[in-house]
């Protein structure tokens, strides 16, 4: 059975990106079988920089996210700040990488999909949680 929110992985999430980068990605690394990537976006009404760990699929020099929100109704605010300012930082270990956000759409979002559903099945389960066509997003390096 996949994820679900509650108040123990909000609070999981919650200090995982402070413990992530104090150790360098030892900690927090890899969740549930894959790798976690820190992503800082520009808020997209505040301006002020918001940080986010995420589970990610590496693709070549790029790295690949869905914006699953466990299924939840709503697109994350993450992925509303990128479609606002594509431009991020990714901290993957200890490297920053600047990049640019882009969906993912037609054959490469099917090939990507089926990739990420292999690596964590879950994300299969939250597309049926929700209504909304959950996004796979492409972080591009700079």
């Amino acid at each position: 059975m996949a994820a679900k929110r509650n108040a123990a992985i909000e609070l999981f999430w919650k200090i995982h990106p402070s413990l992530y980068k104090w150790t360098g990605g030892l900690f927090g690394g890899t969740v549930m079988g894959m790798p976690v990537l820190l992503l800082t976006t520009k808020g997209r009404n505040s301006g002020l920089p918001r940080e986010r760990a995420l589970m990610y699929l590496p693709y070549g020099d790029a790295m690949v996210v869905a914006a699953s929100v466990l299924g939840g109704p709503k697109h994350p605010d993450w992925w509303v700040n990128l479609k606002a300012t594509p431009e991020a930082d990714v901290q993957v270990g200890r490297k920053h990488t600047r990049v640019r956000a882009r969906e993912a759409d037609g054959e490469e979002r099917k090939k990507l999909w089926e990739e990420l559903v292999t690596l964590q099945g879950d994300y299969a389960e939250y597309q049926t949680r929700t209504d909304r066509k959950i996004p796979v997003v492409v972080l591009d390096p700079l």
